[in-house]
């Protein structure tokens, strides 16, 4: 097999745009896709301050390296969930691959947004879904510590393969106001609110496991151990089978969504500040503030049983 533009031998075969490719210029492919979705969308501009989401996986690492690669400021976010062994190879990961390259990390434990109790705790302890609770926290404290600490832009790393199946999850239960906000930059309307961007819509989860390979960036493979069994794996699975015997259809299905916007866009929502955080809300105390006030009665009602 070889590379379609230069001729030399090919590492990677992309069906969907019926392309074979050399290591040389599926790196160019890799980062003009970035920069097609940063153009296009207008996600941001060169000289925002861009603080990106990393967990430890391949799509946020890939993703911080290439734009640093293109010459934008970023700087990183962990969020140490607290999550056993997972947790720690996660944290130990994107800490070596900050201190590698020289960026600048910044790492928050949910401890101290959860009265102390790590994720698995907390959901035990509130009986709620893990899942649940780690999207509220991993939301609110990426958001707060963007503002508090002076970026502009808040930066994810949601490929083609996570868009495409929240979509076909969202379609599946009609969730219109969901629809309306899949897109991907969602502009602040609170001054405690920052931009939200997804750089990699035109890139696949293979695309960029590949492009960590062939930058050598060594990344957390495994799935969260507290996600088995949720509904986005099925999708994403479902749509993998389609795109086998019919490839490019995830692009398709996304990107045709994306331009016709058939849900309209997202309705500005009347934004509060909440009385306890000052962070924006739909209501007068934000869901987080809500959580910690039951953590700490469920902490109380333990110390006096």
């Amino acid at each position: 097999m070889k590379c379609r533009i230069c001729g030399q031998k090919a590492v990677i075969k992309l069906r969907q745009h019926n392309l074979a490719l050399c290591e040389e210029h599926f790196d160019e492919f890799f980062l003009k896709r970035v920069k097609k979705a940063i153009k296009e969308y207008r996600l941001f501009g060169q000289s925002d301050k861009l603080l990106i989401a990393v967990s430890g996986g391949k799509d946020s690492l890939s993703l911080w390296d290439a734009l640093v690669r293109l010459g934008y400021h970023v700087d990183g976010l962990h969020i140490d969930l607290g999550i056993g062994e997972y947790s720690i190879r996660s944290r130990k990961i994107t800490e070596e691959f900050a201190m590698e390259h020289k960026f600048r990390l910044i790492i928050v434990e949910a401890e101290d947004f959860l009265e102390g109790y790590t994720v698995p705790k907390a959901s035990q302890r509130l009986r709620r879904s893990p899942c649940s609770l780690c999207g509220l926290l991993k939301r609110y404290v990426m958001n707060r510590v963007g503002v508090e600490k002076g970026y502009d832009v808040l930066v994810t790393g949601h490929n083609l393969d996570d868009e495409s199946a929240t979509l076909l999850g969202n379609l599946l239960t009609w969730q219109e106001e969901y629809l309306r906000r899949q897109y991907p930059v969602l502009e602040s309307t609170h001054e405690n609110l920052l931009r939200k961007v997804k750089p990699l819509i035109y890139l696949t989860e293979r695309e960029v496991a590949a492009y960590a390979v062939l930058r050598s960036i060594k990344y957390v493979e495994e799935e969260c151990p507290l996600s088995r069994g949720a509904t986005s794996l099925e999708y994403k699975s479902a749509l993998n089978q389609l795109e086998v015997h019919h490839p490019g259809t995830k692009h398709r299905f996304l990107h045709t969504f994306l331009q016709r916007r058939p849900f309209g866009s997202a309705k500005s929502l009347q934004l509060l500040s909440c009385s306890e955080c000052g962070y924006p809300t739909t209501s007068k105390v934000c869901s987080m503030c809500r959580t910690k006030v039951r953590l700490k009665e469920s902490s109380h009602e333990i110390r006096t049983s």
